[in-house]
């Protein structure tokens, strides 16, 4: 089937979770198109971290690599985090002829609009929801989600429209009124055949930077922008770390600050570090892999996001901000907890984590995996998934004759 993805931002060297769908869709059999925004008027903090050079040759190298295909529709600007097209998108998504239109993110101006048009674009849809309360901090929150209810719930209820849930929250019902038992809850995930541990290439890729088996590697791999924590972490990282055991704390960084004073003063912070940090720039979601297997453990600072997946499944523990979201990640021992904003217990669960004997430290690692191989494993939950968009076209064309 020919499959076609919104969405407002996507970028071919990301991790995000429409990145790793598509390709495995193709593996699965299917053609698979992502329409997306230009990068011209997308918001710095989206883009920085990937960078906007050379956007079509790299979507080009991407078609390449996994046979999806990236197209990109001009838009007049963004507002609250949302692509605002030009004219005639829908037009082009028409002309593209899907057999399934997958719209991410319901509540996205480009969703709604194509929800209210659902009848005349004559064709199915499936629309995902990631929104999390802690996310949804706009003033305006509460006009938007009255507007939803009223316009656009009916539509998608009427219709009988898939609503995937990605994360497992309440949200939709207890602001759009959109039932639970209506919807799909498919999480997301990470390629376990890829992201996976390997002693011998953990051996070999410290030996690469002059670290030592026996070092106790803290990871960090994202970006040091104001909403991932940047400066936090650099504060956090600032004291050198001098476990009772005496092990030998590394720490690394990958990622690149931005140009502002923020990612200045984070820069600075960092290179007054007394753990003399080994810093690498912002990496491709394919050079990501070897940070993973050399790590023992993998910070978040702030907003844990989906590269959460790809370290425990590489059987690296993880210390997280207190959140609801996070509990639940850390449970069963798989990571730690640190309370918001507070960088002595973020400083403290990094040395309870260095000071742990060897085989409770184990206990994390093998934990950490079997969570992802039971419940995160992506392989099997891209074709829940693609087998809801398949379910949604024969329905669709069942009932249209």
């Amino acid at each position: 089937m020919r499959f076609v993805h919104v969405e407002d931002f996507v970028h071919p060297d990301a991790g995000y979770q429409l990145n790793l769908l598509g390709r495995l869709q193709v593996k699965q059999g299917h053609e698979v198109i992502i329409v997306t925004s230009e990068l011209t008027h997308v918001p710095d903090y989206l883009v920085n971290f990937f960078g906007r050079d050379q956007i079509h040759e790299k979507d080009e190298k991407y078609f390449k690599e996994t046979g999806v295909r990236i197209l990109r529709y001009p838009t007049y600007n963004w507002y609250s985090s949302r692509a605002v097209f030009k004219p005639g998108l829908q037009k082009f998504l028409k002309s593209l002829k899907p057999d399934v239109l997958f719209i991410h993110g319901e509540d996205t101006l480009t969703g709604m609009q194509l929800l209210r048009n659902y009848k005349k674009m004559n064709l199915p849809y499936v629309l995902d929801c990631h929104m999390l309360e802690m996310a949804s901090q706009n003033r305006f929150r509460e006009y938007f989600r009255k507007f939803f209810r009223k316009f656009i719930t009916p539509i998608i209820l009427k219709n009988n429209i898939p609503l995937i849930r990605v994360v497992d929250s309440d949200f939709v019902q207890k602001h759009f009124n959109i039932p639970l038992e209506k919807t799909h809850l498919l999480s997301f995930g990470t390629d376990t055949d890829y992201f996976k541990p390997d002693a011998q290439d953990k051996k070999n890729y410290r030996a690469e930077l002059g670290l030592k088996d026996d070092d106790f590697v803290v990871l960090y791999a994202g970006k040091l922008d104001y909403q991932k924590g940047g400066q936090f972490l650099a504060d956090t990282l600032l004291e050198k770390f001098v476990p009772k055991n005496s092990k030998n704390v590394k720490v690394i960084v990958v990622g690149t600050a931005s140009k502002d004073d923020y990612g200045q003063n984070v820069e600075k912070t960092l290179s007054e570090s007394e753990n003399n940090i080994i810093r690498f720039p912002t990496q491709p979601y394919s050079g990501l892999e070897r940070f993973y297997k050399m790590a023992d453990i993998a910070v978040f600072p702030r907003q844990c996001s989906m590269s959460y997946f790809e370290v425990q499944s590489c059987a690296v523990p993880v210390v997280l901000e207190e959140n609801e979201i996070n509990m639940d990640r850390v449970s069963n021992k798989k990571g730690l907890i640190f309370k918001l904003e507070d960088k002595d217990d973020f400083r403290n669960k990094i040395l309870q984590f260095a000071e742990m004997s060897d085989d409770d430290f184990k206990v994390y690692q093998e934990n950490a995996r079997k969570n992802i191989l039971d419940h995160y494993n992506y392989i099997p939950i891209a074709q829940k998934f693609t087998d809801v968009m398949i379910a949604e076209y024969h329905r669709f064309h069942k009932n249209a004759k």
